[in-house]
């Protein structure tokens, strides 16, 4: 990820966080369209998991400067989605629907450079939570 890539990213997060409580609709929405397999793996209130799914993309939005202080917080996530039966297949879905959430959210805004840095920093956080998901389930 370019330091470019970085600023793409933050300045595109920064114009959907206030509509955040539609976002995580469309992201969920969309990624229960993409897999309908994954719904039985959200067991509480969803309106809550979206608001934790924003806090915890907002968070590693804003480390993108320290990643090495993220780092650790999206390796214990990557730990925890193994208890609750996440595959690594499913961090495929989960990141084409985060992307089409942005296109939806961002509109025109959503250029081909922007999606390019949200996809490098997708696959960097995604990788990361594999990786810490082998270790546990070995």
């Amino acid at each position: 990820m370019t330091p470019e890539q970085a600023v793409l990213v933050k300045e595109s997060w920064a114009k959907v966080v206030p509509m955040a409580d539609k976002a995580a609709e469309l992201f969920y929405g969309k990624l229960f369209d993409m897999d309908p397999d994954l719904k039985p793996l959200f067991k509480g209130d969803m309106q809550e998991q979206g608001a934790k799914l924003m806090k915890m993309i907002n968070t590693a939005v804003n480390g993108l400067d320290r990643l090495e202080e993220v780092v650790p917080a999206v390796q214990l996530l990557g730990r925890r989605h193994v208890g609750y039966g996440v595959k690594d297949a499913d961090y495929d879905t989960v990141g084409g629907a985060l992307l089409w959430t942005l296109e939806q959210g961002l509109g025109e805004a959503f250029t081909s450079e922007v999606k390019e840095a949200w996809t490098m920093v997708y696959g960097v956080l995604a990788d990361t939570m594999k990786e810490a998901a082998a270790e546990a389930a070995a």
